[in-house]
């Protein structure tokens, strides 16, 4: 199979460019077994969690390296109650999300959840780094925010430090504050994303990365399109949505068959996931907020406060109808449930198909 190492792959000892974010530890190993460089989101686990979660990962990973990705927004409270701001939601939206629980029968959570239990809060932050620092990871991520101390102690500990932006301004601003690798998320990718297409915005910040690794990632899910990102300066490609369709992530049965029905024009970016805008696959959830006479979701962390209990239950009970998750455009590329392993070698064939097809026209 082929081996196309670039600089980062050899600074960090990976085989492949390819670079797997997921929340799943199963999926996060199975991708460093493969040959890729994983990165295991922790912005959804319970604060008393991640040390196990780490722990675990550590035992299981050995010396493979792998990341952990954590989303630090500006503009939430120091600390904060769920309980106490769950009283202060204005009650038009209290209402709204009432009505639609009667409409939609939304049965409550039984397990305790972050969606249930947690508010994005500075002393949330705080854990979390402490942990992540602790830890033996080779890198780390913000997915949402910069914070110059992490990033000057994450260096100080020998960690590669990364972060993904949307705009030639994030980029500039995460390389003032020492980023060493920048990954460029365009529009095309799950979860949070800004307005630029990924087409677009790579050459861009490539620009300006100066002697920066640059990864590219949004609606990737060929290797055909690693090699493209590649050709065009990247030094690997960063997939997220991909990985749902894993054995590994146990992905709940209505999600996976939501996500094999869905094209790249099934899923949108919306504020009703988490306040800030975010590229989900569509449900009846998310089309009510579509609707005319919906209020416009509240800001980061409110939102998630006020509709929390609903996106935790649709993925306890398997609802069909309203569950959804973050996925990009790349959900074409989703066709039934798979593994890690296969999945890594069907990118690395189709990096080897695209290159095979430029030797024959460059002969």
């Amino acid at each position: 199979m082929m081996a196309l190492r670039t600089p980062i792959c050899e600074r960090l000892g990976v085989r492949h460019p390819i670079f797997g974010f997921s929340h799943s530890v199963d999926v996060v190993v199975a991708i460093a077994q493969a040959g890729g460089f994983p990165v295991l989101g922790l912005a959804r686990e319970l604060p008393h969690e991640i040390p196990h979660i780490l722990q675990e990962v550590q035992r299981r990973m050995g010396d493979m390296p792998y990341g952990i990705d954590l989303m630090l927004p500006s503009r939430v409270p120091q600390a904060a109650s769920i309980d106490e701001l769950r009283e202060a939601l204005p009650a038009e939206h209290r209402d709204f999300v009432q009505g639609l629980r009667e409409r939609f029968d939304v049965k409550p959570p039984v397990k305790p959840s972050f969606f249930t239990t947690q508010v994005r809060s500075e002393a949330l932050f705080n854990e979390q780094i402490e942990a992540v620092l602790a830890s033996n990871c080779r890198g780390v991520a913000t997915a949402i925010g910069l914070r110059a101390d992490l990033i000057e102690r994450a260096k100080a500990r020998g960690k590669l430090t990364f972060s993904l932006v949307g705009s030639v301004r994030h980029a500039r601003k995460a390389m003032e504050m020492g980023v060493e690798v920048l990954v460029a998320q365009g529009y095309d990718a799950g979860g949070h994303t800004g307005p630029v297409g990924t087409l677009s915005l790579l050459p861009q910040v490539i620009a300006v990365a100066e002697d920066r690794p640059v990864l590219a990632a949004g609606g990737i899910g060929t290797g055909e399109q690693v090699l493209g990102t590649i050709a065009m300066g990247a030094q690997g490609a960063w997939l997220g949505t991909l990985w749902m369709a894993a054995r590994e992530n146990h992905t709940p049965a209505a999600l996976l068959q939501r996500l094999v029905d869905s094209a790249s024009e099934d899923t949108l970016i919306t504020r009703a996931h988490s306040g800030k805008p975010c590229r989900v696959v569509r449900s009846e959830w998310i089309d009510a907020w579509q609707q005319a006479g919906a209020p416009r979701p509240l800001d980061m962390p409110l939102q998630q406060v006020l509709t929390g209990d609903v996106f935790a239950s649709m993925h306890e009970h398997g609802d069909p109808r309203l569950i959804y998750e973050a996925a990009g455009q790349s959900v074409f590329a989703i066709q039934g449930e798979t593994t890690v392993a296969e999945q890594m070698a069907g990118l690395v064939e189709g990096m080897e198909r695209a290159w095979s097809r430029l030797e024959r026209l460059a002969a």
